[in-house]
């Protein structure tokens, strides 16, 4: 066996080897996160060393791909194949989540009321140990922002006599996954927190009942805030509109 093919194969291996090392930093600085080993922003160092290197492999991979398919080589092959796809596994998968960051605003505190925003009650305490996100919404800032990226996320009115629609309140964020952490009658409020899959962010949410004034039917306003980060990449907006439509149902 000559010293270029040797050459060859120890470039196809180092190659493949990177593409391993690619996307096992992107899935530990999910897994990481997730289990307290290291903080968020630890994480996201993970990904960004994740996001590099599956450039170099990806570039190097399809070069030297080309280069062997073209002077017959084939010894190369399969293991350059594994590189490429692994890091192509590992920037679609990045490149999904910067086109969502790219699509909505730089925000993570959502509210279906941006006047009145409902008001946390035993999660304020929950979120101040962990130092969290600032809990304040602030209307002059959002509010505009918040309406046009998501005008579905606006007070819903349903035929249920109040108590009724915080008991339902309380089935939908169950059902929907999220952990129960408080309801209170006299405030008229459900808190849940939901923990993401991969990074294990915590989200949390409030959901206000109110009787209308006529005494028929109630008013709904459900809140949503990321605990870290800075966009939420629409994420508790999606939520908010999952929990009005099962309140509708």
């Amino acid at each position: 066996m000559s010293e270029e093919v040797i050459k060859r194969r120890w470039w196809a291996d180092a190659l493949m080897i990177g593409g391993v090392i690619a996307i096992s930093a992107a899935v530990l600085g999910g897994i990481g996160t997730r289990l307290g080993i290291w903080s968020f922003q630890g994480g996201f160092i993970l990904l960004q060393v994740s996001a590099v290197l599956a450039v170099v492999v990806a570039f190097l991979g399809i070069i030297a791909l080309i280069y062997g398919i073209i002077k017959g080589k084939t010894a190369e092959r399969s293991a350059l194949a594994i590189g490429i796809v692994l890091s192509s596994v590992v920037l679609a998968q990045l490149g999904l989540q910067f086109s969502k960051v790219q699509a909505v605003p730089p925000i993570h505190n959502i509210s279906t009321d941006t006047q009145d925003p409902p008001v946390f009650d035993q999660i304020v305490a929950i979120r101040e140990a962990v130092q969290s996100n600032p809990l304040a919404y602030n209307t002059a800032e959002l509010a505009a922002v918040q309406q046009a990226a998501y005008p579905d996320v606006k007070t819903l009115v349903i035929q249920l006599e109040a108590n009724a629609a915080l008991a339902k309140a309380y089935q939908v964020l169950s059902d929907l996954g999220l952990d129960i952490v408080s309801t209170n009658p006299s405030l008229g409020i459900v808190e849940g927190t939901e923990t993401t899959f991969w990074f294990g962010f915590k989200d949390d949410v409030v959901v206000r009942v109110r009787e209308q004034t006529d005494g028929i039917g109630s008013i709904i306003d459900v809140r949503s805030v990321s605990r870290v980060g800075v966009s939420d990449l629409g994420v508790n907006a999606a939520r908010i509109e999952k929990i009005l439509a099962a309140m509708q149902n």
